[in-house]
C-alpha cells in the first residue's frame, strides 16, 4: 500500500513539474511606426505545446478587457474594441514554432498612436501560471521642414520653418554651412486630433552668419527631416535698401512650401493609400542593382578572430573562438576594402547555405575608415561612426540609433541588399529574395570616408558571404558619372562586366567552407588545429 501512495504522489508531482514554465519576453522596448505591422515576442520557458493553454493579452489593468484572448484553441471574441480585426497570434520567427512550441507572440496591424505603452503577456494552465510586461513605443516621421525666407528692415533675413506629421514632437536645430549651430528667436508646436505634431521655429541671420542654412527635425530614435535654403541670395548687400532681394524668388519658394504642404495634408485622399511604414516596401531589385558595385573584406581591417577566404568574399568566426564578453560579440567586424565619399553604392549579402537554416546572428551596415578598432559596445553608434543592422538571434533585430529600434522580420532574411545612399544621408536594408524594403536609416555622412561593414556574429552554421551583383551597362540616357567611388586599398571596377551585362541577377554565392574550393584563411598569428585546410594568414 506504501509503495502505491508513494508512486501515486512522484506520479502527481512529475505532473506538476511538466506544467510549470515562466513567461519570457525581450528587455528592450519596440519601436515601430504609425500605420506598420509589429509583431511582440513573448514566449514560454522551457517550451512546450501552449494550445490547451489560456493566453490572455492585455494593456494596463485592463484584465478584464484583452487585446487577444485565446482559450479552448481558439481566439475569443472577448476583446477590447479598438483591437479588434488588428491582433492576432502569430510566430516571432520563422524557427520558433509557433503555438505548438511555446511561441505566444502578439501581432499588431494598422498602429496608432493609443496603441503605444505597456502590453502585459499572461500564460495560465491547470496548475501553473506566469505574466511579464514589455513596452511599445510608436513613432511617426513628419513631413520634410518647409522654409520661408522674409527680408528684415536691418539687412538680415528672417527664416521660419514649419512641419506636420510627427510622433513625438521633434527636436529642431537650426546649422551654418559649416555646421556651426544657430541659435533660434523662437518654437512652438500644436498636437491636432490624430494625436500628430506640427511645429514652427524661426531664426534670423545675416550674411556673416552663413551662406547656407539648414532646418532640421529629429526624432530620439534618429530619424530625422532637413531642409537647407541659400541666405546669400536673399540678403541684399546693401542693407539700407533691403527689398532689393530677389521678391519673386522669395514668392515662388513660398508656393512650393504651400504646394507642398497641402499635397501631404491630402496625401491619402490623393493616392488612395494610407502611407507605408518605414520597414515595409517592394522595391524594384533590378533597379537598385544598377548601383552595384563589387564588395571584397580588407584584411589589414578585420579582427583577428575572423576565418576569411582566399577571394575576400567570405567570413565568419573562427573555429573555437569564445566571445570576451556577454550578448552579440561586437568586436568581430571586418571592413570592407572599397571606401565611398559621394553617390548610391549596392551590394548583396548571403547569409544562408543550405541545407542550414538562415544565420541568426549578424551585423551589417557602414563606419568610418578609423572606426574599426573599436571593441566597446558603447562605441558602436552613429556618433562614433557606425551606421548598422543586427540579428542577434532569439532577440530580434535591431538597429544602433540613439534610441536602438527593435523588430522582429519574418521571414528571417537569407540574402540581404544594402543601398548606400551617401549625397541623401540614407541606409537601405532589403530583402532580396522576398523582395522588401526592411528598414532605412537616416544620418549625415558629409566629409567622411565610408566603408562596407561586416560581422558575422558568433556560433552559426553558415558564413557571411559577399554576392557579386552583375553592373549593367550605362546607357546614353543614363548620367555619364561613375557609380564607383574611389577606393583607398582595391580597385572596385570589373573587367568581366561587359561579359555580364546582359545578366537579370546575381550569380550563386560562394559556396559553405566545408564545400568551398577555396579554403578560408585565419585573420589572427595563430592556425586553428581542427581544420587541415585553414592555415595561417601570411599577410
Amino acid at each position: 500500500m506504501m509503495s502505491i501512495i508513494t508512486l501515486v504522489l512522484l506520479m502527481n508531482l512529475l505532473i506538476k513539474t511538466s506544467e510549470s514554465f515562466s513567461v519570457v519576453v525581450p528587455g528592450d522596448q519596440i519601436v515601430a511606426h504609425v500605420g506598420s505591422t509589429v509583431i511582440l515576442p513573448c514566449w514560454i520557458s522551457p517550451p512546450e505545446n501552449a494550445e490547451a493553454l489560456e493566453i490572455r493579452w492585455y494593456r494596463h489593468d485592463q484584465f478584464s478587457n484583452p487585446v487577444l484572448f485565446y482559450q479552448h484553441g481558439n481566439i475569443q471574441d472577448l476583446q477590447e474594441e479598438s483591437f479588434r480585426n488588428r491582433s492576432s497570434l502569430t510566430p516571432r520567427s520563422d524557427l520558433s514554432g509557433g503555438i505548438k512550441n511555446g511561441d505566444v507572440s502578439l501581432r499588431l496591424e494598422k498602429l496608432r498612436i493609443q496603441d503605444e505603452g505597456s502590453f502585459h503577456c499572461y500564460v495560465s494552465g491547470e496548475s501553473a501560471y506566469d505574466s511579464q510586461k514589455m513596452s511599445l513605443k510608436v513613432t511617426a516621421v513628419g513631413s520634410a521642414p518647409v522654409l520661408f525666407p522674409q527680408p528684415l528692415d536691418d539687412g538680415r533675413m528672417n527664416i521660419s520653418c514649419r512641419s506636420s506629421g510627427w510622433y513625438p514632437e521633434p527636436n529642431i536645430t537650426w546649422m551654418s554651412d559649416e555646421r556651426k549651430v544657430l541659435r533660434p528667436g523662437g518654437t512652438s508646436g500644436s498636437r491636432g486630433a490624430d494625436e500628430m505634431f506640427s511645429v514652427h521655429s524661426w531664426t534670423n541671420v545675416s550674411r556673416s552668419d552663413a551662406q547656407l542654412v539648414s532646418c532640421s527635425m529629429a526624432l530620439k530614435t534618429g530619424e530625422f527631416r532637413e531642409s537647407r535654403i541659400n541666405v546669400k541670395a536673399f540678403i541684399s548687400s546693401d542693407s539700407s535698401d533691403p527689398w532689393k532681394a530677389p521678391f519673386f524668388i522669395i514668392l515662388v519658394c513660398a508656393l512650393l512650401g504651400l504646394v507642398g504642404l497641402i499635397l501631404y495634408k491630402y496625401r491619402h485622399k490623393l493616392t488612395g493609400k494610407k502611407q507605408a511604414a518605414q520597414i515595409v516596401g517592394d522595391p524594384n531589385i533590378e533597379e537598385l542593382r544598377k548601383h552595384a558595385v563589387q564588395i571584397t573584406i580588407d584584411r589589414e581591417r578585420s579582427h583577428p578572430d575572423l576565418m576569411i577566404s582566399k577571394d575576400c568574399k567570405l567570413l565568419r568566426d573562427r573555429i573555437g573562438y569564445i566571445p570576451t564578453g556577454e550578448g552579440f560579440p561586437y568586436e568581430l567586424c571586418a571592413s570592407g576594402a572599397q571606401t565611398f565619399t559621394s553617390g548610391r553604392r549596392y551590394w548583396e549579402v548571403n547569409l544562408v547555405v543550405p541545407p542550414n537554416p538562415p544565420k541568426e546572428y549578424w551585423m551589417i551596415g557602414v563606419a568610418k575608415v578609423g572606426s574599426f578598432s573599436s571593441s566597446d559596445r558603447s562605441s558602436f553608434t552613429p556618433s562614433n561612426g557606425f551606421w548598422f543592422l543586427c540579428s542577434d538571434g532569439p532577440k530580434g533585430f535591431h538597429t544602433n540609433t540613439v534610441t536602438p529600434i527593435t523588430f522582429p522580420l519574418t521571414p528571417r532574411p537569407e540574402r540581404l541588399g544594402v543601398l548606400l545612399d551617401y549625397d541623401d544621408g540614407q541606409l537601405s536594408f532589403y530583402n532580396v529574395k522576398e523582395r522588401k524594403h526592411l528598414l532605412t536609416m537616416s544620418s549625415r555622412f558629409t566629409g567622411s570616408v565610408i566603408a562596407p561593414l561586416f560581422n558575422p556574429g558568433a556560433g552559426d552554421t553558415s558564413p557571411i558571404t559577399i554576392i557579386d551583383c552583375p553592373e549593367p551597362v550605362e546607357s546614353p540616357e543614363e548620367s555619364s558619372q561613375p557609380l564607383l567611388g574611389k577606393s583607398s586599398k582595391t580597385s572596385t571596377t570589373n573587367p568581366g562586366a561587359g561579359d555580364q551585362s546582359l545578366i537579370t541577377d546575381c550569380p550563386e554565392p560562394v559556396e559553405s567552407p566545408a564545400e568551398s574550393s577555396q579554403p578560408l584563411l585565419g585573420n589572427s598569428s595563430e592556425t586553428s588545429p581542427t581544420d587541415p585546410e585553414i592555415r595561417q594568414n601570411e599577410e
